[in-house]
């Protein structure tokens, strides 16, 4: 059995595990299997500067880390099957397969976007942002165009309002829930976002779907709303977020985990799956906190920090010091911030708005929970101790 570690997946989790193994002084053999083209880059400029700047994609790593560091890339292969008993994954690669053995296994493999799941979705001009290509061929796309149509207003689709208005066009947003960022922050804390989107020039159509995209001559043309509106749209774009594509485990014996906890692959606290050698992070993980209770969290953050604790436990290293979870998104002139794990219900407990820039605390259970906040990063940071331990909001909030 070889002692080398096979990471499947390209992106940030892949990269950030291979530079912390090699950093603690890990010999053995790492080979990264990804099915891109491109060798691992960021994913948040994707909905952003690539955008608006037309940016070059930005590598986590220059290439020669790579190959300084002993790392192989397998760019343009997919795996398409996992044998956890003779430890060895199928490699396609160019219509050809092998098989890669492996010591460790990492699965590393993210998400795939949802498409659009009506009529129209294959008209050009219809796009998603999940990959460099796709940022890139939205970019292309907007050249020439007056009227854009975003379906989905979570993270990528308001970010991707903000770099199209940016961009010069009259921009649509059509969201089945009340708010932007329902899902994630719960109404209130929508509404904040909602105002920063209007005050932009974004036509919010809330608490409406889509029934279908129009086209005409094999181009999206108008999109169709469940209440009888048509609107014009030069080009579409759906952020109704992804999901993990694991056909690839199908007969590995993993264990997923319960669509009620997120889905994904099944993994206690510290990113072991249910077999032996065989670990997940990233989109795709399912971990189990603490207490026992899944979470699947599609955080930067949390897979950059979930790639140092596989890393330790690989090389049966200390464990690293919990860490606050943290996520920002950035619309228009603002940098939205998330720290902590609130839920959309939690109560939430406005203490800073003057009309733009905003920071509330959230609680559940008299206990803080989390700390939203928009152009208030000083503020927001000096909470950070405060959520590594049990804290009553009563206590923040007579503070205020």
């Amino acid at each position: 059995m070889t002692d080398s570690v096979v990471i499947v997946g390209g992106g940030l989790g892949a990269s950030r595990l291979a530079e912390n193994l090699r950093g603690n002084e890990f010999a053995a053999p790492i080979t990264i299997i990804s099915a891109e083209a491109h060798p691992p880059y960021d994913r948040p400029p994707l909905s952003k500067s690539t955008l608006t700047d037309a940016a070059d994609r930005v590598d986590l790593k220059p290439s020669e880390f790579y190959t300084d560091a002993g790392i192989e890339l397998r760019l343009s292969s997919r795996v398409v099957a996992v044998d956890t008993a003779a430890r060895h994954v199928t490699v396609e690669t160019g219509g050809q397969r092998s098989e890669v053995p492996y010591g460790t296994l990492v699965l590393a493999t993210g998400l795939s976007p949802r498409r659009f799941p009506g009529e129209g979705a294959d008209l050009s001009g219809v796009h998603v942002i999940r990959t460099f290509d796709d940022a890139v061929a939205l970019r292309e796309d907007v050249d020439g165009v007056r009227t854009a149509v975003v379906i989905g207003a979570g993270f990528i689709g308001c970010e991707a309002a903000a770099s199209l208005t940016k961009l010069g066009l009259t921009v649509t947003v059509v969201e089945p829930a009340q708010t932007p960022l329902a899902g994630a922050l719960g109404p209130v804390i929508g509404g904040f976002v909602a105002r920063l989107h209007t005050e932009a020039g974004v036509n919010l159509r809330t608490g409406v779907g889509v029934t279908r995209l129009c086209g005409t001559d094999g181009r999206v043309s108008a999109v169709e709303l469940d209440d009888g509106t048509v609107l014009d749209a030069d080009l579409v774009v759906v952020g109704i977020g992804g999901y993990p594509d694991l056909t690839y485990l199908e007969g590995s014996g993993i264990e997923l985990a319960d669509r009620s906890t997120g889905g994904g692959i099944a993994c206690d606290h510290l990113g072991h799956t249910s077999a032996p050698g065989v670990f997940a992070i990233g989109d795709a993980a399912n971990w189990a906190d603490a207490h026992g209770r899944r979470h699947r969290v599609e955080h930067w953050n949390h897979t950059v920090e979930q790639a140092v604790t596989v890393a330790a436990e690989i090389e049966e290293h200390a464990l690293p010091a919990p860490t606050v979870p943290y996520f920002w998104s950035d619309q228009y002139d603002l940098k939205v911030q998330l720290l902590g794990a609130p839920r959309p219900d939690d109560q939430v407990h406005v203490v800073d708005d003057d009309g733009r820039k905003f920071l509330a605390y959230y609680s559940r259970d008299g206990l803080l929970t989390g700390v939203v906040g928009a152009g208030r990063v000083g503020k927001l940071m000096k909470t950070r101790p405060h959520l590594l331990t049990e804290t009553p909001i009563a206590e923040l909030l007579d503070a205020q």
